[in-house]
């Protein structure tokens, strides 16, 4: 009786909106994977609930198979409703990039703003045409034209390019970028939804809300299916009460006896009742409601454990097509921010240099020289005291200070130049390495200490250690790989250069509505296309990529609207997620062959098919028994990704630790 109980619990309980779901769509005549469940559920009930009630027919219960059918499809279904929320874009997010107020300038005034008159006012009430004063440090709030000033402007989230961009008169700059070291005034032009993040928020959710012409296998034939096994019970059931008390009479006699308990009058109608009821139980879609779900929650949790964030069942089997990958070149196969790359010493030893410029830029917020001092203080070099009040800095130019009792200046070769002229020191013969051209995307910081060039640091953005590997392991795959970036173009060429990639497969330049554009472009040739970025330029394209893959150090705007996310924020990873959503999309594929060839075996068994030739006919127990082998022969088979999805994945992750 508890058993009975509980299973009438999982059925109106837990279950009840399968089972409404389920016999809904089978009365509209398109039937799903909740009818297959709501089928075989009620049937196992029923059959359970005839033997309670009639103890004669001496039939075995198996209330708690309901139950059994019920725990592990919602257990599953569970598991994707998660992750499809985890999945879920505020992009909202994004215009809180956006500062909600801004400095304003009264008409007529001096576009140098040092009238002092000026107002904080909401953003929002900007118009075209007004003035607004940015200092260092601030977001800039509107998309606007610099009428004064000098500074430079940190552009990454939007274009790619991973150093800072010199602004001056007349340059543009766009709301949500970064105003480094130096106050200009501007010009509004755009305010609110009509600025160039407001575009980007756009273009990703229209792109998320495109329909995804993805089905699952098993719910393809899922509806066939369900009309076979009740034309195959109907069919067993007809056959042995009207033809086969004709033919083999003997048989019914004999098994109708032997199952029912020796009843008898009706030899031939609870035979044909009980073997209908046995194709029911056997085809009990346990198997195939469990070949995706189970396979997917072995996948998504062996990725987690890995540092992989898979957004749900749908993403791995999307994945699993994937013949092209589009990378971002800013923060996905470079490192994505500024690092001294080499010291070129002149008058000074490098360590020196790195302690002369390590203290002077100890000081600034621009982003070189924050990679002055990291690099300074990772060599250990000497910091020096700086003298009060003698730090000063140049916007775009460079900066100042009294270090250790030396005059040391840090900057471009003008500025350097120009205070070594004042101070009427000798020149120094350049070195050759100086006098080099620079590495497309590189850029070269200049040291003087007492007026004398002491050398120079050469600061780039360098390639991630683990990115041959990646682009090595993708063509190993047969993947068609392809670079995107704001930065430009030679810049990008160089890198590509580097890694040995064709220049026809690196495009410099491209603005944020252009990444998203080259995607759609490839999957219009029925490319099934992955991106992946870090930054707010690349959320577009990452929307409207099969699969968007963000880099785990990124912007939260592309993490969000990605399917997958790179937790351990390395390159390779990319290649695990790929070879994991191949081997659990198999793992499916081999669950439901195995699923559909248990049937073809099972539901002819269970019809009679061997009992006029062997006397052997399956009980409702047995029947059960067989529908739980198959489910166990699912689960199994999901639980060997452990072992073989686990094991390359691990080679994948020791590879990259042995690297570090």
């Amino acid at each position: 009786r508890s058993h009975a109980l509980l299973s009438v619990f999982a059925l109106l309980g837990p279950g009840r909106q399968t089972l409404i779901d389920g016999w809904k769509s089978l009365s509209r005549g398109s039937p799903n994977m909740n009818t297959l469940v709501s089928l075989g559920a009620v049937a196992s009930f029923s059959m359970s609930s005839v033997a309670a009630l009639v103890p004669k027919l001496m039939w075995p219960t198996f209330f708690e198979e309901p139950v059994m059918l019920m725990a592990f499809v919602l257990l599953g279904r569970a598991v994707e409703e998660r992750a499809k929320l985890q999945a879920s874009s505020d992009m909202t997010a994004l215009l809180n990039l956006l500062p909600t107020v801004a400095r304003l300038l009264p008409p007529n005034s001096p576009l140098d703003g040092n009238s002092g008159i000026k107002s904080e006012v909401p953003t929002d009430v900007l118009k075209p045409g007004d003035l607004i004063q940015v200092l260092p440090g601030d977001r800039v709030p509107v998309d606007g034209v610099v009428v004064y000033g000098r500074s430079s402007v940190e552009e990454a989230a939007f274009t790619g390019e991973p150093l800072p961009v010199p602004k001056v008169t007349g340059d543009t700059v766009s709301a949500g970028t970064i105003n480094c070291d130096g106050t200009l005034t501007v010009e509004v032009a755009s305010v609110g939804e009509d600025t160039m993040l407001a575009d980007v928020v756009r273009m990703v959710e229209d792109a998320q809300a495109r329909t995804a012409p993805v089905q699952r296998l098993a719910d393809t034939v899922s509806g066939k299916f369900v009309y076979g096994v009740m034309g195959a019970s109907a069919a067993t059931f007809s056959f042995w009460v009207f033809a086969a008390p004709k033919i083999f009479p003997a048989v019914i006699k004999t098994a109708a006896g032997a199952a029912a308990g020796g009843v008898g009058g009706s030899a031939a109608l609870l035979l044909g009742l009980q073997l209908a009821c046995n194709v029911l139980v056997v085809a009990c879609p346990c198997a195939l409601g469990l070949a995706t779900p189970t396979a997917v929650l072995v996948g998504t949790a062996l990725g987690a454990r890995h540092g992989l964030l898979i957004r749900g069942g749908d993403i791995l089997e999307k994945a699993s097509g994937v013949d092209t990958v589009v990378l971002d070149k800013t923060g996905t196969i470079t490192r994505g921010r500024p690092q001294v790359t080499r010291v070129l010493p002149v008058v000074r030893s490098e360590m020196d240099i790195l302690a002369f410029a390590g203290s002077v830029e100890m000081l600034s917020s621009h982003p070189l020289a924050h990679a002055i001092s990291t690099a300074a203080a990772s060599a250990k070099a000497k910091q020096f005291k700086v003298t009060e009040g003698s730090f000063t800095q140049e916007a775009g130019s460079g900066a100042r200070a009294i270090v250790g009792g030396h005059d040391v200046e840090v900057g471009t070769w003008e500025w350097v130049h120009r205070n070594s002229i004042k101070k009427k020191v000798e020149k120094t013969p350049l070195p050759a390495a100086l006098l080099t051209a620079l590495v497309p995307g590189h850029t070269r910081v200049y040291v003087s200490v007492d007026g004398q060039l002491a050398g120079a640091l050469e600061i780039a953005d360098e390639i991630r250690a683990e990115t041959p590997k990646a682009l090595e392991a993708f063509r190993r795959m047969g993947i068609e790989v392809h670079v995107l970036s704001g930065d430009q173009p030679p810049a990008v060429a160089a890198v590509a250069e580097q890694l040995g990639m064709s220049q026809s497969q690196v495009h410099g330049g491209v603005r944020p509505e252009g990444k998203a554009q080259f995607v759609s472009k490839l999957q219009k040739q029925g490319r099934s296309v992955a991106m992946v970025g870090d930054g707010i330029n690349d959320a577009a394209a990452l929307a409207q990529a099969d699969v968007g893959i963000a880099m785990g150090g990124g912007v939260g705007a592309a993490s969000e609207v990605a399917s997958v996310v790179l937790l351990g924020d390395r390159l390779t990873q990319v290649v695990s997620s790929l070879e994991l959503s191949k081997a659990t999309f198999s793992k499916i594929k081999q669950n439901i062959g195995w699923a559909f060839a248990y049937n073809l075996v099972g539901i002819p068994l269970a019809a009679g098919a061997a009992l006029p030739a062997f006397g052997i006919a399956l009980t409702p127990s047995l029947a059960g028994a067989l529908m739980g082998i198959s489910s166990l022969g699912v689960m199994g088979n999901s639980l060997l990704l452990r072992v073989t999805g686990g094991q390359r994945m691990r080679q994948v992750d020791d590879a990259d630790s042995s690297e570090k």
